[in-house]
């Protein structure tokens, strides 16, 4: 049976286009039909005698979402008591916005605002009370440092801000909003330093912004997927991160951060490779210290995306590049187990991913325990039932903790994935497919850009930089900044 639905007689849009009228009561009755009077709960509207021009006035205001001691103290008691010549002069709030657009009326009640509405005129008075909740700053528990600030952003978008201006005490430092979300209307911040930051990138990034057209972007996380250039690729070209201060250093260099409510975090663009690797510990600590810890981190990046798919391949096509005591010693322990070499490997990877995806999701406190508790007892285990052979065990450990010091979550992924691309080229043709593959893998990842900058920059192609990229200099010999940016002044104010 086929049902008709009666199709409304008025669509959004028209509504939404529709002007503030200078009736008082055409204009509450519209407000009424707009916000659904009486079914929304929260929808709150207050009459009242306004003193100044002794007129009908009529508030209107979400009240989850407001202050309800700022409306009374700073709106209503005003209006009912002051004298004065207009809105603004008697209303002692900060930001007030005179708005002639039921479309703008929507929006700024939605962001928060208590809207005022007089009789004989044709205008709307938007002002600034809102009080959305939000989490209190706490500790990054994704980027964690020992040295340095431990703040992290929170879901709060003025706080945020708040956190970045701490920092950065610069008159240059711009906010930019843009607008975006046809139903549900969100604000993207645009963070930069004007006299830092290169137009044309900085316009690339507003164009891409306001290209977007969909229903609702609730947060940066869902933003990134619509501002990437490659939604396809397994390499990330955009930035994530929840520290404020890493935010600021990637700002002083003439790069763009975008924010939004509801996100812990915000946007870095453009980035490159060692973007994804440099963490803001490696600045904090003394240079040769944070030399050596960024040491570490690419020997785990070797070792979590080649050691598995290595190993498979020496064992089975090129035995004879391993030691003959070592080659004995691994034949001796693979004696009694029935598999071939790969479907060791990719068991004890596939079951590292279990592991590591089952802790993530069991509540914090039992987390760790069942990781380690579970890995020991299903290595343990797998060892002696003759699954797989020690050695196996040693080789996916290996490979999975060292994912781990990989703190970026976007190129974690990615080395997981290809992970296991490798480890099933060297299964097929040992080290000749492994190497082409990682070639493909090398010229695809050099073919990407991040709105206009070469992946591997500033190495290939070489640009001027402050040769911050696998080592970093001593701060003091950091005279320039990154020359793929084309910043509008390439050279810091550093003194050797």
């Amino acid at each position: 049976m086929v049902r008709f639905f009666k199709k409304s007689s008025e669509s959004p849009s028209s509504i939404e286009q529709k002007k503030v009228s200078n009736s008082l009561e055409s204009n509450i009755q519209e407000m009424k039909y707009l916000f659904s009077y009486k079914h929304n709960k929260d929808f709150s509207m207050r009459s009242i005698k306004i003193q100044f021009n002794n007129k009908e006035g009529c508030l209107f205001y979400y009240s989850s979402i407001v202050d309800g001691s700022k409306i009374n103290m700073h709106v209503i008691k005003p209006l009912l008591e002051n004298e004065g010549s207009t809105v603004a002069n008697v209303v002692s709030i900060e930001n007030i916005k005179e708005t002639k657009e039921f479309s703008k009326v929507i929006q700024n009640m939605n962001s928060g605002k208590v809207i005022l509405f007089i009789e004989e005129d044709a205008s709307a008075y938007a002002m600034d009370v809102a009080d959305f909740q939000h989490r209190s700053i706490f500790k990054s528990e994704n980027e964690p440092t020992v040295k340095g600030p431990q703040d992290a952003f929170t879901e709060s978008l003025n706080t945020n801000l708040s956190l970045i201006r701490k920092q950065l005490h610069n008159n240059q430092l711009i906010n930019e909003g843009i607008q975006i979300g046809e139903r549900s209307i969100n604000e993207v911040n645009m963070v930069y330093i004007k006299d830092l930051v290169n137009n044309d990138i900085l316009e690339q990034v507003r164009e891409k912004l306001k290209d977007i057209s969909v229903d609702s972007i609730r947060n940066v996380e869902i933003l990134e997927q619509y501002i990437e250039e490659r939604p396809y690729s397994v390499i990330p070209t955009v930035l994530y991160t929840e520290r404020p201060d890493k935010a600021t250093a990637y700002l002083e260099d003439g790069f763009i951060v975008l924010l939004m409510d509801s996100s812990s975090a915000c946007l870095i663009v453009p980035v490159t490779f060692w973007s994804f690797f440099h963490s803001p510990e490696d600045r904090y600590l003394r240079f040769l210290y944070g030399n050596f810890t960024r040491a570490i981190r690419l020997l785990c990046f070797y070792l979590t995306l080649l050691i598995s798919a290595s190993y498979v391949a020496i064992s089975n096509f090129h035995s004879e590049m391993i030691p003959p005591d070592l080659l004995l010693a691994i034949t001796a322990s693979r004696e009694r187990v029935p598999f071939p070499l790969i479907f060791e490997v990719l068991i004890m990877e596939i079951a590292f991913e279990l592991i590591r995806e089952a802790g993530l999701r069991i509540p914090n406190p039992l987390g760790p325990t069942i990781g380690i508790v579970g890995a020991l007892i299903l290595g343990q285990a797998a060892v002696e039932a003759n699954i797989i052979s020690p050695i196996i065990v040693i080789v996916a450990a290996l490979s999975g903790l060292s994912s781990f010091a990989l703190a970026d979550l976007n190129i974690n992924f990615m080395v997981r994935l290809m992970r296991f691309v490798f480890i099933l080229a060297a299964g097929a043709y040992g080290m000749l497919a492994l190497t082409g593959v990682f070639l493909l893998f090398f010229m695809y990842a050099a073919s990407v850009k991040s709105f206009g900058v070469p992946f591997f920059s500033p190495m290939s192609p070489h640009f001027l930089s402050p040769e911050d990229t696998v080592f970093r200099k001593p701060v003091k010999k950091e005279l320039f900044r990154p020359g793929y940016l084309y910043p509008k002044d390439i050279q810091k104010k550093s003194k050797s």
